[in-house]
């Protein structure tokens, strides 16, 4: 039994949390160096933490104490718990200033994908259409792809991809490897079909936006149609 827990029971909260902290301290600013090195951060999120934690009379950790067959250590699910307020401190916080230094070291284009797709949430292909739009009028769909690629490559490696998954809550593009209707992965795979028809890759257009919810409606792709003498 955890040795803050007897004296918890017996209605002596401050003997408790002392007990407690002693024990977990260096594994809860452990968890908290995990996501920070400014110390500053460390100290106010250290403060959050523990003010969470000691809330309603430790009724969290009571309770989690008082499991009869807990399925991991109380050790474990404390640097769980931890995580998950690190986190919703930051989100909170600056969750978008956040995000956005991690793409600092991006190039101009690719820290604007960053944005459109991370931050604001927009589908790849109308990535794609607001960059021929505006930034980059002359991208072709292959070189957009190549660098939308490196763009996650980028932002997903390592810690800052760790924070990044947790922070901005978008699917990593190597999710869409398993998904053949992906419009990305469809639009590659009809990239590596050498000498393809213009019908065939007008239908693989299609079936791209039909696989992205913004744009899945007929609306959106069945007016295409296939104009002039191209050589197929």
């Amino acid at each position: 039994m955890e040795d803050w827990l007897s004296p918890l029971q017996q209605g002596q909260p401050d003997v408790a949390w002392d007990t407690f902290l002693t024990r977990y301290r260096r594994l809860i600013f452990a968890s908290i160096r995990h996501y920070t090195q400014d110390y500053d951060d460390g100290m106010d999120l250290f403060a959050h933490v523990c003010e969470r934690l000691r809330a309603d009379g430790m009724q969290r950790l009571r309770t989690r104490a008082e499991e009869p067959h807990p399925r991991a250590r109380f050790s474990t699910w404390l640097v769980t718990v931890v995580r998950h307020l690190v986190v919703d401190w930051f989100r909170h916080r600056d969750g978008r200033h956040r995000l956005s230094s991690l793409a600092q070291d991006l190039s101009p284009l690719q820290r604007r994908i960053f944005e459109l797709v991370f931050l604001d949430r927009r589908s790849h292909l109308e990535t794609y259409e607001l960059l021929c739009a505006r930034e980059a009028p002359g991208i072709s769909f292959r070189e957009f792809l190549a660098t939308l690629r490196e763009t996650y490559r980028a932002v997903s490696a390592g810690r800052r991809g760790q924070i990044l998954r947790e922070l901005g809550s978008v699917p990593p593009l190597e999710s869409a490897g398993s998904d053949p209707q992906h419009p990305v992965e469809a639009a590659e795979r009809n990239e590596r079909l050498e000498g393809e028809s213009d019908a065939a890759a007008l239908a693989g257009a299609q079936r791209a936006m039909l696989g992205e919810p913004g744009t899945a409606h007929p609306f959106y792709w069945a007016g295409f149609v296939l104009s002039g003498s191209g050589p197929n």
